[in-house]
């Protein structure tokens, strides 16, 4: 088998940076310092430019740096970031294990054929790197720790070849090996300095010399012990998230970077070949609870276009509390994607469903959900009791049923039934009986009518056994 390890020597630093890209104070110089704020784990080029490098004191990195902009490490978010670096790179490999807090292992022996040999995978995850303004040591090896070793240390290279990938693991310092500082004492205290003069040593030499975990972690990286790995699945939800080292104050601040999340969540449902009808946006606050925000569609949706557009009318709306330290966008519900309807081979017949759909999705985002209700049919025989206001539902395709199957119903149906005071000069349709309500006191037992009067008008008309006769609606 052949493995690629991706190693992120500064993941949370490049996350922060990606999502300032464009802003106004995008190039100031950028540190991620450790939980307890004492030292500098990670600093951008800018800050280095300026003399603050990894490991320096943070108030020596004030010195150097006074404008310096500092964030805090956080190990769970820096969890969930390699997770999202998980989900992108499962669209282009299938066997993928996450080594937190900073690699990934792909199993890349079973790619080469589908991608044309193992440069065009190299330069799949290269590109992919590039886009998402990412940077990784990339390595290839015989086993999972082989490529890991090579790529932590910046000594990866692309190879297929079990010899070259070999003698670079062998020509490995024992300090790459990631063992603890007693073993490393032992080994150097037997003259032994790289990883080649130790796997050089004969198994028993090794036995006797090391300790029994030692030994296996040793025979894993030359692939003479098995090292299975879990192979890591996309849980089934998107959630991507976006932190600001400066609050925001104005709602149009949030827009780029809702840009990019949207972005990527349309890349991801095009991915599944899936939709969605609904966003969930959560906005933190330093000092208040956060804003919560659904955004709803009327029907399946993915473009990122339209998902900004509602925000932005939902912004407009509600302006912002208070300002926001970050913000998450989450979607849990995924709906099949259906053909769409309505176009012709070129399609460039408009899609008229998908029209009313955004004219819906609009409308709700500016007034609200339940601003906009629709009529619906009800369980009833009684005309003035047979329908209903409901909320606004996906619009169905049309069926096959065909209309003239069904009784003809006027446009426009009185609130209460008029005595018809005239005899109508024409009849065309009827009678058409409707008898029911007898289970809540409001009975009628009627024989409806389509007559036209002497005015010209065509009236829907009904004879009530008791009281005579009446005029209920009018055809257009």
């Amino acid at each position: 088998m052949l493995w690629v390890y991706l190693h992120f020597p500064h993941l949370l630093l490049d996350h922060i940076r990606r999502a300032r890209k464009n802003d106004e104070n995008g190039t100031e110089a950028l540190v991620v310092v450790e939980a307890t704020g004492q030292r500098v784990l990670q600093a951008c080029a800018e800050a280095q430019a300026q003399g603050v490098q990894p490991g320096t004191p943070l108030k020596t990195a004030l010195s150097l740096a006074p404008e310096l902009i500092i964030a805090r490490a956080d190990a769970s978010r820096e969890q969930h970031i390699l997770a999202e670096q998980a989900r992108w790179l499962y669209r282009h490999a299938a066997n993928i294990t996450p080594y937190p807090p900073e690699g990934l292992l792909v199993e890349v022996g079973s790619l080469q054929k589908l991608y044309g040999g193992l440069p065009a995978v190299w330069q799949t995850f290269e590109q992919a790197l590039s886009q998402r303004q990412l940077t990784a040591w990339m390595a290839t090896g015989p086993t999972p720790l082989a490529a890991r070793l090579c790529a932590r240390a910046g000594q990866g290279q692309c190879t297929a070849d079990r010899g070259p990938m070999m003698q670079q693991l062998s020509s490995l310092p024992l300090s790459a090996m990631e063992l603890d500082s007693r073993t490393l004492t032992r080994l150097n205290r037997l003259g032994l300095s790289r990883l080649g003069e130790v796997m050089a040593l004969p198994t028993k030499e090794l036995a006797r010399r090391l300790s029994p975990e030692t030994l296996a972690y040793l025979q894993k990286i030359q692939g003479s012990r098995a090292d299975p790995q879990q192979p890591w699945r996309p849980p089934h939800h998107f959630r991507q998230q976006a932190d600001f080292v400066q609050d925001v104050e104005h709602s149009e601040g949030l827009l780029f970077p809702l840009r990019r999340l949207l972005g990527e969540l349309e890349e991801d449902l095009c991915w599944r070949q899936q939709d969605t009808d609904s966003l969930r946006l959560v906005l933190n606050h330093r000092h208040l609870e956060p804003t919560r925000l659904r955004i709803r569609t009327s029907g399946p949706e993915h473009r990122a276009e339209t998902f900004l557009d509602l925000l932005r009318l939902r912004f407009e709306q509600h302006p912002l509390k208070a300002p926001v330290t970050s913000l998450t966008l989450s979607v849990s519900r995924f709906l099949g994607r259906e053909a769409r309807t309505g176009h012709d081979l070129l399609g460039e017949t408009p899609d008229l469903n998908e029209a009313w759909h955004t004219l819906i999705s609009r409308l709700q985002a500016r007034l609200g959900d339940s601003a906009l209700q629709q009529l619906a049919p009800k369980a009833d025989h009684r005309p003035e009791h047979a329908w209903t206001a409901a909320d606004i539902q996906r619009r169905a395709h049309a069926t096959s049923r065909q209309a003239n199957h069904q009784p003809h119903r006027p446009l426009w149906l009185l609130n209460s039934p008029h005595p018809l005071q005239e005899t109508p000069n024409t009849w065309f349709a009827g009678p058409e009986r409707i008898s029911g309500g007898w289970w809540d006191g409001h009975r009628v037992h009627r024989d409806y009518y389509i007559a036209q009067l002497a005015s010209g008008q065509l009236a829907w008309v009904f004879r009530d056994v008791r009281d005579g006769w009446f005029i209920h609606g009018w055809f257009g």
